[in-house]
Parts: structure tokens; C-alpha cells; sequence
């Protein structure tokens, strides 16, 4: 109930076949490409970015709720300073625009986003997943093997629409607000409380349609308030 609960990894081929494999078949449609890097230190993170600089991508979302294995397992995204010294680091490296995602797993969003700013990132991505657990009652054991879990999907939406709402009021860069997205509302939510643009996750998996017929709703939206520059939604409610 409520969405999903997982402890998958980051599941991904791996930077060499997604160079020669998937950029090229990317490239046959009209996109952007957005490369979601992850790492367990900040060489590995740097060495991505690196790998990328010179191929065809148009932005790099700095994934930094991995564990710091250098660091004692905590979290990158669990400390500002942390946060602030890796997005310097992998701004050194990088050619295309920095956007770092930020883990919703802390006390206080702006603190985080804040040190991202300092650090030089060009834009933000929130929310990542909060932190769950599952116990099977009748087996009396963990539902997960890794005993705790990432909460995505409907139930995480209203803490998305706080964290962003705080992060654009608290830094000036721009925010891709996520968290929960299920249809139009819940994406105009996002855009209203401060996102420059919104991100859909859990919900592909119940209606593959659904980032499309999201973009269809808020053309309608528009049209339905007279609304002609969708700037103006962006971050209406203070």
C-alpha cells in the first residue's frame, strides 16, 4: 500500500556498455539524456563524469545517497560538508550541467541543497527515497533482505511537496521536483511549490502512458486558466 518498497541496488550496465550501447540508440530519438551517476567514493564519481565529458549528454544528476564506503557507510547526501566537497569535485570534471539529488533521509532539506549550491551544482533534483522496512508477520522476518528499503511512490508525495517547496525558497538554483508523482495534480503540485520541472518514477510501473498523459493534463490545465508561460506556475505559492 502506499507504493513501493525496494533494496535493488542501482542496476545498470556499467559506464563502458552504456557508452557504446545505449547513447548510441538514445541518440536515434528526439531526447535529452540525463545520466544518473552513483559511486562509493569520490574518485568513482569523478571517473564517470570524466568518462562522459566528451559524449553526446546533455546533463549529469549526481546520485548521492550512496553510501560513503571511505566514510564509514554514511551516506554523502547525509552530511553538508560532504555534499559541498563532492559536487566541487565533480564540477572540476565535468563538461555538462550538475544536478545533484539530495536524500530526503536528513533533518534539514535546506542545509543539504544549500551546501550543493556552495559547492557550484547548476540545478537540484528531490526527493530520493525515504528510508522504510517491511516485516513479514508470518514468517516473523524481514519482507527485504537488506532489512530496510526504499519508499517511493503515492506516500512520499506530500513530504516531495515540502522539500521542495523549502529547497526553492531557501537556494536560488533550479529544482526537478519527485516523489510520488501517480497524474497531473500531483505534478502541477510539485511545479506550484517550486520545481522547474517534475520527474516520474514508481508510476511507470502501474501505467507506462503515465509521463505522457501527465504532459497532455498540464497543456490542458494551461489552457483551462489562461495561462500562457508555464513560468507562472512555477513556485505561485508562497
Amino acid at each position: 500500500y502506499g507504493g513501493m518498497l525496494n533494496a535493488i541496488g542501482l542496476q545498470n550496465p556499467g559506464i563502458d556498455v552504456f557508452v557504446s550501447r545505449d547513447i548510441p540508440f538514445l541518440k536515434k530519438y528526439d531526447t535529452k539524456i540525463i545520466v544518473n551517476v552513483c559511486g562509493k567514493s569520490t574518485e568513482d564519481y569523478c571517473e564517470v563524469v570524466e568518462r562522459l565529458a566528451d559524449q553526446p549528454v546533455d546533463m549529469l544528476e549526481i546520485n548521492i545517497s550512496c553510501p560513503n564506503v571511505k566514510e564509514g557507510g554514511i551516506a554523502f547526501g547525509q552530511d553538508p560538508k560532504a555534499v559541498e566537497a563532492i559536487t566541487r569535485e565533480v564540477k572540476k570534471h565535468a563538461k555538462q550541467p550538475v544536478i545533484m539529488k539530495l536524500s530526503p533521509n536528513v533533518t534539514d532539506i535546506t542545509v543539504m541543497a544549500k551546501a550543493a549550491e556552495a559547492g557550484g551544482a547548476d540545478a537540484l533534483s528531490l526527493i530520493n527515497t525515504l528510508t522504510g522496512m517491511k516485516i513479514d508477520v508470518n514468517k516473523r522476518t524481514f519482507a527485504i533482505a537488506n532489512k530496510t528499503g526504499g519508499l517511493s511512490g503515492p506516500a512520499v508525495h506530500p513530504i516531495a511537496v515540502r522539500m521542495v517547496y523549502q529547497v526553492a525558497n531557501a537556494v536560488k538554483l533550479p529544482i526537478i521536483g519527485m516523489g510520488g508523482i501517480q497524474n497531473t495534480e500531483d505534478a502541477l503540485e510539485l511545479m506550484l511549490a517550486g520545481a522547474t520541472a517534475v520527474s516520474v518514477g514508481t508510476a511507470n510501473f502501474a501505467n507506462p502512458m503515465v509521463t505522457m498523459e501527465i504532459v497532455d493534463g498540464i497543456e490542458q490545465y494551461m489552457q483551462m486558466h489562461g495561462i500562457v508561460d508555464i513560468n507562472e506556475l512555477i513556485g505561485a505559492v508562497k
